[in-house]
């Protein structure tokens, strides 16, 4: 009886015990005092209030005091979080295994990218035969001590005996190139400075690359990108060297590029004044041609060239084609007329065109997902590419003129697989697979199609454990992207899988302005249509709660950059909906978004306040700076940007965070967390990513009332 009383007493101690941890709340500091100034602006007599405009300045001490106060509050909410370790220390576990590229030759070598588990960086390798003992080639790992600089493109020359290498230090967009002998691995005294936006084609002795000019000390950052230049740079020279190929003072809001045919028989250049839309140009190079010959001209569709078959170009374009086709081009008679179709536009979209082994491999995509056709040179249909199941091909690496390819396939369950593939025969084997601390056959993927605001079919992907009760409790995890063309498709996030095992639907919508049918998709969510991709996010929403899957006390919504946009624009039209908002370097001030770095090639998606009256207004509906109201309660917020990120400035982020600090009422945390010495996400170190990833998680599963199994 005695011991009885005693269980009953600590059987009831441990329920008050675990009532009160249940209870207890994070205590959370007041939100730093954001001084606000009397700047306006004037838009078509409209005058817009901008109080936190002095946040742009990221040189100023004013700003940096302010972040650092930011950061104070933020990861003094996050330090309260119980099990905030315990995700960061599932994350490390999970990751910890080694991953793959897919191998690809140059000269007489293979070449391949491994990171053996929690590296920074991966590491290149190099194998004198497949059969043979990988060596370390080139490590970024030992760039920097704390795995900031990252590896950011690299291109081996013809003969495969050098290679030019560029990185990027903290994230920045800006590059620095080397060029390294592949035999002694020893780095020439070539060093290039201020490349942004720029490959690396070979021809012969040196290769063509893109930069800017050297921008004003402290505007590095910020400062507008003007004036992009293409120059060819030979080896064992300095840049004060380097051959200018083309500029053009007329137009200083334009990109240029220049790349070669892997014979090296043409030279062609791209010129772009956005994201979508190319005047294409080429040269061949055997010294007949001075000047470069107009492909195609304007910049209302794409041209983008595959290689050369002898003396033509074969190109892809979306003109007269929304989803996209393959064309023959004779530079020496450019007329349109005389463009020979190769592969006509399908009802699948068109992705990538590879030539392997004297074949024509063409990637499409169908509802978001992969799939791939073989052709010969004149266009005929000889096979199908076999894949093994529902999910995302990427990149078939391999030479025109020989049979043995590789290629890598994932899923969100299936995580990137090689393949090596035998052009001859269309057949593929597995070529390297790796196996992870997670139980893949637990969990289902789902397709499914809702209805958008005004009637239109949208896909989702829903990912979940199998047997998921629809009771309207589980908590979900909605993601989104839904601009410039970008398709988002199947793929596997270790991150992802630390919220499948915690119970979460893991939810990503294909919303208009992507690229996931084609053109017309994209179009019908850009400027004018961008409202559709809200709204088109809004209903994935409202799906996943009238199906029970969710409610909206349990879902949270998350995306970056113009991801960012959508998850600021979507919280505020809808605060109801969400209980937790992630929103990740985002553009969240659209009237002015276009005056930093390469904002401005944002326009042709976006549309700008300085178009007209009619774009002004449209922008400044859904802008979320300037949309938040007063005294409304906004769903638990965490912000995050990078202080170099010089791609979507952190000023957006830290105005956003300002007012939603500001003007919301109620008792969910509206914070941002500022990293230093990253940016907007390339090249990001494992460490800096499982961080963030673990601050994230934690914030959203306390918001969202889950216990992690940990």
């Amino acid at each position: 009886m005695k011991q009885l009383f005693y269980l009953f007493i600590l059987f009831a101690f441990a329920i008050m015990t675990s009532c009160e941890q249940q209870q207890k709340k994070i205590i959370l500091d007041p939100y730093p005092e954001t001084n606000k100034v009397d700047q306006t602006d004037d838009y078509f007599g409209t005058i817009v209030a901008d109080p936190y405009r002095w946040l742009e300045d990221d040189n100023s001490e004013e700003t940096a005091e302010w972040v650092t106060a930011q950061n104070e509050v933020t990861f003094g909410y996050l330090n309260q979080i119980p099990f905030r370790s315990k995700v960061k220390e599932r994350l490390e576990q999970i990751w910890d295994y080694p991953k793959y590229g897919s191998p690809f030759k140059e000269g007489d070598n293979y070449y391949f990218f491994k990171n053996d588990g929690m590296q920074n960086q991966y590491v290149m390798y190099k194998q004198t035969s497949l059969d043979a003992e990988p060596e370390v080639f080139l490590d970024p790992n030992t760039f920097s001590e704390d795995g900031t600089v990252a590896l950011s493109g690299l291109e081996f020359n013809k003969k495969g005996d050098y290679l030019a290498y560029s990185i990027s230090k903290s994230g920045s967009d800006w590059s620095e190139i080397f060029v390294m002998e592949v035999a002694t691995k020893n780095l020439l005294k070539d060093q290039l400075e201020w490349v942004k936006f720029s490959g690396m084609s070979w021809k012969d002795d040196g290769f063509y690359y893109s930069r800017y000019d050297k921008p004003e000390e402290g505007d590095e950052l910020q400062a507008v990108n003007e004036f992009h230049k293409i120059y060819f740079h030979k080896m064992g020279t300095s840049q004060d060297e380097d051959i200018l190929i083309h500029k053009n003072d007329d137009f200083p809001l334009r990109n240029y590029y220049a790349g070669t045919t892997e014979d090296e028989t043409f030279v062609y250049m791209s010129e772009s004044e956005s994201t979508s839309g190319n005047s294409l140009y080429a040269k061949k190079l055997d010294g007949t041609q001075k000047e470069f010959t107009l492909i195609a001209e304007g910049f209302d569709n794409e041209y983008n060239v595959i290689d050369n078959i002898e003396n033509k170009l074969l190109l892809m374009t979306n003109e007269n084609a929304p989803r996209w086709q393959l064309v023959l081009v004779d530079p020496a008679n450019p007329e349109k007329v005389n463009w020979q179709v190769i592969i006509p536009e399908s009802e699948e979209v068109l992705q990538t065109v590879s030539l392997i082994g004297g074949k024509i491999i063409a990637e499409y995509m169908k509802d978001a997902t992969s799939v791939a056709y073989i052709y010969n040179y004149e266009g005929n249909k000889i096979g199908e590419f076999n894949l093994p199941g529902i999910g995302s091909l990427s990149g078939i690496r391999g030479k025109k003129d020989e049979d043995m390819a590789f290629y890598s396939f994932t899923s969100f369950t299936f995580p990137s697989t090689i393949y090596k593939y035998d052009a001859a025969n269309n057949s593929s084997e597995v070529y390297r697979q790796t196996d992870i601390d997670f139980d893949i056959d637990a969990y289902e993927t789902n397709q499914v199609f809702y209805e958008s605001k005004d009637g239109t079919k949208i896909p989702m992907f829903l990912v979940h454990k199998k047997g998921l009760k629809l009771n309207g409790k589980n908590p979900t995890y909605l993601y989104g992207y839904g601009g410039f063309n970008v398709n988002i498709t199947p793929s596997f996030r270790i991150t992802s899988l630390v919220l499948l095992e915690n119970g979460f639907v893991y939810a990503v919508a294909n919303l208009r302005g992507g690229g996931e049918y084609g053109e017309d998709w994209h179009e019908a969510g850009i400027k004018m249509q961008k409202q559709n991709v809200f709204d088109d996010f809004i209903a994935a929403a409202e799906y996943l709660i009238a199906e029970n899957y969710t409610s909206p006390e349990k879902l949270a919504i998350a995306g970056g950059s113009n991801g960012g946009l959508l998850v600021g624009a979507c919280m505020i039209q809808r605060p109801d909906l969400f209980k937790v908002a992630l929103p990740a370097v985002g553009v969240m001030d659209m009237l002015r978004y276009h005056k930093f770095t390469i904002g401005w090639a944002w326009a042709s998606d976006y549309g700008t306040s300085e178009d007209d009256e009619e774009m002004f207004k449209y922008l400044l509906g859904y802008s979320p700076l300037h949309a938040l109201q007063d005294s409304i309660a906004y769903p638990a917020t965490l912000v995050t940007t990078a202080d170099h990120d010089d791609r979507v400035v952190p000023a957006h982020s830290f105005k956003f965070a300002a007012a939603l600090q500001e003007k919301h009422q109620g008792e969910n945390p509206v914070l941002i967390r500022v990293d230093v010495k990253a940016g907007h996400g390339g090249g990001k170190p494992t460490s800096k990513i499982i961080e963030e990833y673990a601050d994230e998680w934690s914030f959203m599963m306390y918001n969202l009332g889950v216990e992690p199994v940990y």
